[in-house]
């Protein structure tokens, strides 16, 4: 990683589809306003029930970008 500093923030991703579906949206809108970004870790997931079926899914992620 080298001499770097981060900066470490919280995000959620939701998706229909399924957990993956969901950190990949969160990481890409994510990047329309940060840059550097550079690793991410699953903090929580959740999921919403809709009629006995899974509704959609929720993970809260840590996302870390480096700072210039």
């Amino acid at each position: 990683m080298g001499d770097h500093v981060y900066k470490v923030i919280e995000i959620v991703g939701s998706s229909t589809q399924g957990c993956d579906q969901a950190i990949q949206q969160a990481i890409s809108k994510a990047g329309e306003s940060l840059h550097n970004l550079d690793w991410f870790e699953v903090v929580e997931t959740r999921g919403h029930i809709v009629e006995g079926k899974v509704g959609h899914y929720q993970v809260t992620l840590k996302v870390g970008f480096r700072l210039d």
